[in-house]
């Protein structure tokens, strides 16, 4: 007597499901993630009430010792208005985000801001929320 089994296994596997959990999961962090560029240098920005972000173009940074750095890269202030010239060459509109320490003068965050605006650029002060 012969005893035959009806139940066969498939050994083929279905993908789609697992690509819809990924795919689905992929769209779930591009949404919650933040746009902010880090920055590398030790600074410590001041806080604000309203703070808005910008995806900036052109990262200029003051630290605390008065040195800038446009984009990460150390750079005196006589060679920042050409920088920058060339950084916002051919854009419309450009940005010029600032993040300065907060124990820097103002003097030093005004020179940076006349070379933005001699160059027609758009100017944001970088703040850490409050």
């Amino acid at each position: 007597m012969a005893i035959k089994q009806e139940n066969k296994v498939d050994p083929t596997f279905n993908m789609s499901s697992m690509t819809d959990m990924i795919f689905l999961l992929l769209i779930f962090f591009m949404l919650t993630s933040t746009f902010v560029t880090p920055s590398g240098l030790d600074i410590s920005t001041p806080t604000s009430k309203s703070a808005n972000k910008v995806l900036p173009k052109v990262n200029v940074s003051i630290t605390r010792n008065g040195e800038y750095y446009v984009n990460e890269g150390k750079m005196p202030l006589s060679f920042i208005e050409d920088e920058l010239a060339s950084l916002l060459q051919g854009t419309e509109g450009g940005t010029v985000v600032i993040s300065a320490d907060k124990d820097v003068s103002v003097q030093l965050l005004v020179n940076v801001a006349g070379i933005a605006a001699k160059l027609k650029a758009k100017t944001s002060i970088s703040v850490r929320p409050e």
